[in-house]
């Protein structure tokens, strides 16, 4: 008779397939406390080049299965018990999304999930909540992908609001961030972008009295390493995993990223290659909400869709 051993530990595998970034997420435990074996992001971009047309682009869709493929590998190698692969906005709308999704389950078995906007924002919910960054005030949970972007209001009890919104940082890239350092009027633009597009946001919260924004993981990890490094402080992200701005050193990186050269942020150690360009956009939607709402208090977390995802899956027993 063979001997079958039950693993000490569920062993899970996230992943989360945004626009830009591949994340692998592999974690054993329990909801309240897991081990994190692997945790990996690789910048795909799989929106370049094809982000506003709805198509993932040849160069593109060849680096997504290249990942994908990898990290299959990974999965294997750590003796995974559960998987679930989260894909949003890119995949979402592009024409040839179900193409990758049907290439990816040929080659690897993995089943991709598309997922909608508010399903989205309701596991980024989740992946802050765990982290512990939510209090019995009202917050307002900003993530910024590179096709969408979520809202999230909500205290540590409930949601009251939740949206997922098309305007993303690879999206306004594509559509105002043509030259660089970015000209003050294609901000303008952006800005009237982001005003029309977002009224009913600001229509929808208007009742409600906000403490703080909690910027999820991407933009705002990267932030908060250029503020650190600045001041000749050592930063690790990956022992970070919640980080207060300080309201000054917030809109003063935000500004002199904003009138950047692409070479001033690419020689930052702060700034990692998948964000050297989109950090810019990425910037202005950030002070662009924080103005409008008149937000001062602001957090990091690092954790987001996939934490959320991991959560899930850690309850399930």
């Amino acid at each position: 008779m063979t001997n079958i051993i039950t693993p000490p530990h569920k062993r899970v595998a996230v992943m989360d397939l945004g626009t830009n970034t591949f994340h692998l997420l592999i974690a054993e435990g329990g909801q309240a406390s897991y081990k994190s074996l692997v945790h990996q992001h690789i910048g795909v971009k799989l929106g370049e080049g094809g982000i506003n047309k709805g198509l993932i682009q040849p160069d593109a869709y060849k680096r997504g299965m290249d990942t994908m493929h990898d990290f299959h590998r990974q999965i294997v190698a750590q003796d995974v018990t559960a998987v679930r692969a989260i894909a949003t906005s890119a995949m979402r709308n592009a024409g040839n999304g179900k193409d990758f999704i049907r290439d990816v389950e040929q080659s690897t078995g993995i089943k991709i999930e598309v997922i909608n906007g508010d399903s989205e924002a309701e596991f980024i919910y989740k992946g802050i909540k765990a982290a512990g960054c939510l209090t019995l005030s009202n917050s307002l949970i900003l993530d910024i992908g590179g096709g969408s972007v979520e809202f999230i209001v909500g205290n540590i009890d409930s949601i009251f609001y939740k949206h997922s919104f098309e305007i993303g940082a690879a999206r306004l890239m594509d559509k105002f961030h043509q030259t660089d350092p970015i000209p003050a009027d294609a901000v303008n633009e952006l800005n009237k972008h982001l005003e029309t597009h977002l009224t009913e946001l600001f229509n929808s919260i208007s009742d409600l009295r906000i403490e703080q924004l909690i910027g999820s993981s991407g933009t705002f990890e990267t932030l908060a390493e250029v503020i650190e490094l600045d001041k000749g402080h050592p930063f690790d992200i990956e022992k970070t995993q919640k980080y207060n701005f300080n309201y000054d050193d917030l809109v003063a990186v935000t500004d002199r990223l904003v009138n950047s050269t692409h070479a001033q942020r690419a020689g930052h150690e702060g700034i990692i290659p998948i964000r050297v360009d989109m950090i810019v956009v990425a910037s202005l939607i950030t002070r662009f909400v924080m103005d409008k709402l008149g937000i001062k208090n602001v957090v990091m977390s690092t954790s987001s869709l996939k934490e959320g995802v991991l959560a899930d899956m850690l309850n399930q027993r």
